[in-house]
């Protein structure tokens, strides 16, 4: 059994040696701002969930496109989810706890002030920029290259203010929260930076400098993180300051958060390439990813842990307390979800779940339950200290809490539900070998599941809502403690160490060796990972018939990419019979030597279409046509949405030139001088595909979008379907 120490986070005038108390003052001005926002931006992320959730129950209703089609929302969804809602609540909690730990106001106000205001300027430019279709096309990564730079330089804002404090504080030792928010920022700066390395275009327009199957393990090297370091160790920091604070118990076990902490961030940043499992990846990458993703579960359970018997004797105040009943499902549903996730890395486990809804609801489970719900917690303690109020209404916040909770479960289980049978009816034959379903049939089954969990979101979206009423009652009969006194001895020059100091002390001590020993631990496996991916030539072995897209087909795909078609269609087909049988020939790494960003996908709503220009899938133009103007009429049941403004937008063929030579210098290989020729066949091929359509009395001109984008769905499989015995690896 872990000791139980009074690792406690101290606040106020604590005169622990001898020495002329300081008079000192918190601001609490930047935290109010940050809550807000959280309040604000959390309902707006949520309608905006709702909303694409309810789309795939409402097709033809709800997607009123182009802008408020599912492929513009989706990313719209999870960046407000993330980065305006959850980050916001990080910076709030940062702003609160940081201040208390150290012993000082923040180093800078003004720093704080940019902090907060270029934070939201970037939200509101990803809420206009996202619906416009301006895109990377990378999951928790799409904001096109300007922003990402704004992004860079208000997170060293942030950064610099954050470590400036630490280093004129008056405690002398780190407590563990701290540990986690250095964590944070430091990691959060790697995957951004590492990640978004890309070559505009134009203003808004750009292709990341990786390719195909490297490109794949760069952003799931991202994605898993940014989970980890964007939605888990901030969060975990939050957990060890207010926690404690509101059951006002001490942390359960010093050493237990030592073991949780290194153990936490230098496993997690192995775990990437669990998402990339039976696909073209190289397997020694997919097996690291698999090993490092089911050792986490120690460390995840033992944060767990440490969080729940830091309770332990409190648990009346728990039945009473709504703070603590919000805290207590949010420290349980992070152990459900780091349960689940080990588990859902193992292959025979991840043959079922992976492109499915289990994994939806298995997200869902941490974002609501883990970050929602702590973030709901947090706000009900904070507010009322930083207004020296009341708060309005604890009948409120009960039922914010039961609505909130019984949410999550409708939401969950129909999406658990719904992955299962996915999986299976995507897997089944019938007696005489041949598939039982057709993917549609898969999609039409789905739409009750869908409803339920439509109803689940209504129901935390309302629970927020309550919230943000109760809050806002609650400050409008109080004023702000914008400066809030304390007291605090000054930080001895000297330090003598105590008998049986533990031997982490000494680090706790030293915030600028904490970092760089944080920063070594988390390179460590991203470099084992991706370096041999790189540079070892035989990983990625090159195909002889694969050939660059033509102009039109580029333009193509960079439709197909602004219209978020590749969150409902993957472009990688595993090696199993049932996915040979429905889609083609199995995925090779080769194949998407020349793809700027790679295009596997992470979900199936809508069939693959790795092979959908070649073999048993080749349709017809006028299909596609057809497909995109009108998709029930088509294929009845569809939840698709209309495509059919591709028919009057304009193809802007301004923008080849400057499309061929960015592609030519990230190695596709186009003839010298292409860039200058180049829309003399995208001419060619445009005419051709229009006067295709004219024999089936489909009147379309050859300078749309919507040529284009047929042009490269007929492209996808044909370079390996048309010639195998040419296609071989060199």
């Amino acid at each position: 059994m872990f000791e139980q120490t009074t690792l406690q986070p101290q606040v106020g005038a604590t005169k622990t040696k001898a020495g002329r108390l300081e008079t000192f003052y918190y601001d609490n001005a930047v935290v109010r701002n940050f809550a807000y926002a959280t309040i604000i931006w959390g309902v707006v992320g949520m309608l905006a969930g709702l909303w694409i959730a309810l789309e795939l129950v409402f097709p033809t209703v709800l997607n009123a496109g182009p802008w408020l089609n599912f492929g513009r929302l989706r990313p719209l969804h999870t960046n407000a989810v993330i980065f305006a809602f959850v980050g916001n609540g990080i910076f709030m909690g940062y702003y609160y706890s940081l201040q208390r730990l150290l012993k000082t106001r923040m180093y800078s106000d003004k720093l704080s002030k940019i902090h907060f205001w270029g934070w939201q300027a970037i939200i509101v430019a990803a809420a206009i920029t996202l619906p416009l279709g301006f895109t990377t096309g990378k999951e928790y990564a799409e904001l096109e290259w300007p922003i990402d730079i704004a992004i860079t330089v208000v997170w060293v804002v942030f950064g610099w203010n954050m470590f400036a404090t630490i280093l004129k504080r008056r405690e002398r030792h780190l407590y563990v929260a701290v540990w986690f928010y250095i964590a944070t920022f430091v990691t959060v700066a790697v995957l951004h930076i590492v990640n978004s390395i890309e070559l505009p275009v134009s203003f808004m327009k750009s292709y990341p400098v990786y390719a195909g199957v490297q490109d794949a393990l760069v952003q799931w090297w991202y994605g898993h993180n940014a989970v980890a370091f964007f939605l888990t160790t901030p969060y975990l920091g939050l957990m060890y300051y207010f926690l404690p604070k509101a059951a006002n118990r001490p942390v359960y076990s010093y050493k237990l958060s030592i073991i949780h902490f290194w153990a936490l961030i230098f496993i997690y940043i192995w775990a990437g390439p669990h998402h990339l499992l039976y696909s073209a990846l190289p397997n020694w990458a997919q097996s690291l990813g698999i090993v490092f993703s089911f050792t986490l579960l120690f460390p995840s359970w033992g944060g767990m842990i440490n969080g729940l018997l830091t309770l332990r004797g409190a648990w009346d105040k728990v039945r009473e307390d709504v703070v603590l009943k919000f805290m207590v499902v949010a420290v349980t549903a992070y152990g459900m979800a780091t349960f689940e996730g080990p588990m859902l890395s193992l292959k025979s486990i991840n043959a079922i779940s992976h492109f499915t809804d289990w994994t939806i609801a298995h997200v869902h489970v941490g974002g609501l339950g883990w970050n929602g719900m702590l973030t709901f917690g947090v706000l009900y303690w904070l507010i009322p200290k930083i207004f020296r109020t009341q708060l309005y209404s604890k009948k409120l916040a009960s039922v914010h809490f039961w609505i909130a909770t019984l949410g999550i479960l409708f939401y969950a289980i129909p999406m658990y539900w719904a992955g299962f049978m996915q999986s299976s009816m995507w897997k089944e034959f019938t007696p005489s070998g041949q598939l039982k379903y057709s993917f549609l049939e898969t999609v039409t089954f789905m739409r009750p599941f869908y409803a339920v969990r439509g109803f689940g979101g209504a129901l935390f979206l309302t629970g927020a809502i309550i919230m943000m009423y109760n809050l806002f009652k609650t400050v409008a009969r109080a004023k702000l403690v914008a400066n809030e006194e304390a007291q605090a001895a000054a930080l001895e020059k000297t330090y003598v160490k105590h008998k049986g100091e533990h031997w982490h002390r000494w680090i706790e001590r030293r915030p600028i060796q904490l970092l760089v020993g944080t920063l070594i631990v988390i390179l460590i496996g991203g470099a084992v990972e991706m370096i041999p991916t790189f540079m070892v030539k035989s990983n990625i072995p090159t195909i002889a018939s694969v050939k660059p897209y033509t102009p039109l087909e580029l333009h193509g795909r960079d439709i197909y990419i602004r219209e978020g078609c590749y969150l409902c269609h993957s472009q990688m087909i595993r090696p199993f019979r049932s996915e040979t049988e429905r889609y083609g020939e199995y995925s090779k790494a080769g194949e998407f030597v020349y793809d700027h960003p790679f295009q596997w996908g992470s979900k199936r709503t809508g069939p693959d279409l790795a092979r959908e220009g070649a073999g048993n899938n080749k349709k017809s133009n006028t299909w596609h046509f057809n497909h995109l103007d009108d998709p029930q009429s088509i294929s009845t049941g569809s939840v698709m949405p209309s495509y059919s403004f591709l028919i009057d937008n304009k193809l802007d063929t301004s923008m080849t030139p400057a499309k061929i030579r960015a592609m030519q210098k990230l190695g596709v290989p186009y003839e010298p001088g292409y860039d200058k020729i180049a829309n003399n066949d995208l001419v060619k091929q445009a005419t051709e595909i229009s006067a295709s359509l004219k024999k089936d009395n489909v009147s379309v001109k050859p300078d749309k979008e919507i040529i284009a984008i047929i042009a490269y769905l007929q492209r996808l499989g044909t370079d390996i379907g048309k010639d195998k015995q040419t296609a071989q690896a060199k």
